[in-house]
């Protein structure tokens, strides 16, 4: 299998993603968990997120981050019946 190089810096990446204007505005930004892991680390991503002190919820293949400090909250689950 190939390794795929990311053509930007782990450093460079973080920037991007947390300098948007939706992440800068209070909004939700979301990330394949794949890339996270491959360009920069979940621990480090999820470290970003925490000094922020914005939180982060984890879904399918992302994360979806809420940047801001507002409380989040599960607004309705499904339940699956086997």
């Amino acid at each position: 299998m190939t390794q795929l190089v990311s053509p930007q810096s782990p450093d460079h990446w973080l920037s991007a993603a947390f300098s948007s204007t939706t992440a800068t505005t209070g909004g939700v930004i979301k990330r394949r968990i794949t890339d996270i892991d491959r360009i920069v680390g979940r621990d480090r991503f999820l470290g970003e997120v925490r000094a922020r002190g914005f939180q982060a919820v984890e879904n399918g293949d992302s994360l979806v981050v809420f940047c801001n400090a507002q409380p989040v909250r599960l607004a309705a689950a499904c339940t699956i019946h086997a």
